[in-house]
């Protein structure tokens, strides 16, 4: 096992990681931005290196003073946590160039799974159903030539990245030169990448999406789903799991599908398998995150797996340590994103100082956060800075346990999305658990 882990992220996922390790015994360093000098990861670590100014492109996203903050202090592995460098797979190679290891899957990994055209082709050859479209990237004159055959609605869709950036709805020939182009600058802005492909616009699907693990052996389990489905702006807001849209059977169906994937990628590590699953029940192949997912925590309470831990030991060598018919569903878990967004604002970012603060508890009740009292958030970053997530015995206990802990919940100075996550919970088709990826278009 490692003696000393630097993790190259900020936030309440640096503090989740910093958890894990020092329940293993593990010593944490932690990297942080001028702006963020009095952030709770840094005060949570062994020790902290400061890797330059506010900006993420000079700080978080550096990855030659990140590879030396790591050889400077000791450490032997990175831990890239989600989102800046996680699914980079050169900073993954750097990590390798360097000596240490990387706490997630391979380069080569990275790059097979991150670019979406070629995910999708891997996904043909191993019997995953993918929605239908263009088997490549495209240029502007191969996606005239092959939306007709695709047909319209269709998505214009990044190659690489993701959050819902470089994606356009086209509904008509006319609208698709324009589309492609304003994707394509979108998408070379936000990964440097404007490659792009197209995909079949499904109407009202559910978003699952599939956890697992793989090790250095050539296991691979599965985790079962997640129900990711309430978004906006194709940013999750609401996860659940299981997904109540799930027979056993259809499950068991896509979670093969995710495990086969993941084999046929050679994936070791944490990873997520997201698929569309259409109102006929069919599901298909959307893209993988080569990372840890905001969402976990819903998959370690269903399961009773800590992911974080797991990526630890899968990274130091160690085999997986169940087989697949060992692990089992307890219980439904909601997870519930709280931001530093005015939702009566068009959920504009309040970034500020945290006059008060006070967090609920009971039982099966968690709060991922990296917050005091008297902490100001900055402005420079994602508005995530707490995910509260509540666990019940069914799914009716769930949204219980989930109204009580929102009513709970204080954090005064700045706004939050949590007034918007306790109307959520009165909503009726909420309730019923009859929504869709569409279902807060017109709403928010």
């Amino acid at each position: 096992m490692f003696r000393k882990v630097l993790v190259a992220n900020r936030g309440e996922i640096a503090v989740r990681v910093m958890r894990a390790c020092r329940e293993l015994g593990i010593a944490t360093v932690a990297v942080y931005s001028e702006a963020d000098a009095t952030a709770l990861h840094v005060r949570y670590a062994d020790e902290a290196r400061c890797i330059g100014p506010a900006v993420a492109t000079r700080s978080y996203l550096n990855i030659e003073a990140l590879v030396q903050a790591a050889r400077e202090t000791g450490a032997e592995a990175v831990h890239p946590g989600y989102g800046f460098l996680a699914e980079n797979a050169a900073f993954a190679r750097a990590c390798r160039e360097a000596g240490l290891v990387f706490i997630g899957p391979s380069p080569e990994a990275i790059e097979l799974m991150g670019d979406k055209a070629a995910a999708r082709t891997l996904a043909r050859e191993a019997g995953v159903p993918v929605v239908p479209g263009t088997p490549d990237k495209v240029s502007t004159e191969e996606a005239l030539a092959a939306a007709e055959e695709i047909g319209f609605p269709l998505m214009v869709k990044a190659a690489a990245g993701g959050g819902g950036r470089g994606i356009r709805v086209v509904e008509c020939r006319e609208e698709l030169a324009g589309a492609v182009a304003i994707a394509a600058q979108e998408a070379q802005a936000a990964f440097g990448d404007g490659a792009l492909y197209l995909e079949r616009y499904l109407s009202r699907p559910r978003h699952i999406e599939v956890q697992v693990l793989g090790d250095e052996h050539g296991n691979v389990l599965h985790l079962f789903e997640r129900e990711c489905s309430i978004q906006r702006r194709r940013q999750k807001l609401l996860e659940e799991a299981p997904s109540p849209a799930l027979t056993p059977e259809l499950r068991e169906q896509i979670c093969a599908a995710a495990v086969r994937l993941a084999r046929a990628a050679g994936y070791t590590s944490a990873g997520t398998l997201e698929f569309l699953l259409d109102q006929e029940g069919q599901f298909y192949f959307l893209e993988m995150n080569t990372r840890i997912q905001v969402e976990h925590p819903v998959t370690e309470l269903v399961t009773g797996v800590d992911l974080v831990k797991e990526q630890i030991r899968v990274a130091a060598g160690e085999p997986l340590r169940w087989q697949q018919e060992e692990l089992e569903l307890r219980g439904h878990a909601i997870e519930f994103r709280i931001n530093a967004e005015d939702p009566e604002m068009g959920f504009f970012p309040s970034p500020g100082v945290v006059e008060a603060l006070e967090l609920p508890g009971g039982p099966g009740v968690r709060v991922d956060h990296a917050l005091y009292a008297g902490y100001e958030i900055p402005p420079y970053y994602d508005s995530l800075i707490a995910k509260l997530i509540v666990w019940g015995v069914d799914r009716e206990e769930a949204l219980a346990r989930g109204r009580r802990a929102l009513a709970e919940l204080r954090i005064e100075g700045i706004a939050t999305t949590a007034p918007f996550h306790r109307r959520l919970l009165g909503d009726p088709a909420v309730i019923a658990a009859d929504y869709h990826v569409q279902f807060l278009d017109g709403r928010v």
